[in-house]
């Protein structure tokens, strides 16, 4: 591939806050020399408890601004988002590659086929088409259990992960689950990927969890290498934090993203 079809431009990535952080810890994982530019709307967070509409008004929003940067392609780093906001952006955005998040679920039904899977994610993205369409398509043996948790997403938005706070607001979340029937957690929402291993503590350690932020990523560098798109640089390629409410949570995402590896891998 020649010089001149490969392309220097940051990456966009946002989510409705620090949850995002996650998908941008996996891109910089894998495309490190790649530039990126992360906005965590966290005056407007969470986006699991506002409307349809609300969600398209507010993804809009922030896709303009991203645009503004010139980036070469946009995350949405927030499966809510996804759910709600993907289509209207992918049309209106149609210049650039806009790639979204999938509840890792058609994995964990490959590894469980006639299992108890839990899916964990925010009440919009639970009843919108697209997940029941992801049920449909991959689900039909599986027991799926759908586990809304809003109050893990505030609570991540507050960096707290790995104490016992967080141990304790996750095992209130499973009250009336049977957890020693449960073979699977997928993670719906990109807040909880943070919460893996608080999550994997209730479980006793062996349980297997999923998300989507893998897959997206190898989605973006396989669709940006069909589209000439990849950098050329073989520099570490560098991180842009933006947030919509202040400079103080700039910091917050900054000690999330250093804590990736350590609370994520």
């Amino acid at each position: 591939m020649s010089l001149s079809m490969l392309d220097n431009r940051p990456i966009g990535i946002f989510d409705s806050g620090m949850g995002g952080i996650s998908v941008l810890g996996e891109a910089i994982r894998q495309m490190p020399n790649e530039k990126f530019i992360y906005y965590g709307d966290s005056a407007n967070a969470p986006y699991g408890e506002k409307t349809t509409a609300q969600i398209i008004d507010l993804s809009d929003r922030v896709c303009e601004k991203l645009i503004a940067y010139d980036v070469k392609a946009i995350v949405i780093a927030c499966n809510t988002a996804t759910s709600a906001a993907a289509e209207y952006l992918r049309e209106k955005f149609a210049q650039i590659p806009i790639l979204g998040m999938e509840p890792a679920l058609k994995p964990a039904v490959q590894e469980h086929p006639h299992g108890t899977i839990v899916v964990m994610a925010t009440e919009v993205t639970l009843r919108e088409k697209k997940f029941a369409a992801l049920m449909q398509r991959t689900a039909a043996q599986a027991k799926v259990i759908k586990l809304p948790c809003p109050s893990l997403v505030r609570m991540v938005e507050r960096s707290v992960v790995t104490s016992p706070e967080a141990e304790l607001e996750i095992t209130n979340c499973f009250q009336g689950i049977d957890t020693d029937s449960v073979n699977a957690v997928v993670l719906g929402c990109t807040h909880f990927v943070f919460l893996r291993k608080a999550i994997r503590t209730l479980f006793g350690g062996s349980l297997q969890i999923y998300d989507g932020n893998a897959g997206t990523i190898n989605n973006l560098k396989m669709t940006l290498e069909q589209k000439g798109m990849l950098t050329h640089s073989e520099n570490e390629g560098g991180v842009t934090l933006l947030n919509s409410k202040n400079d103080a949570y700039n910091l917050q995402m900054q000690q999330l993203l250093d804590l990736y590896e350590q609370v994520v891998i």
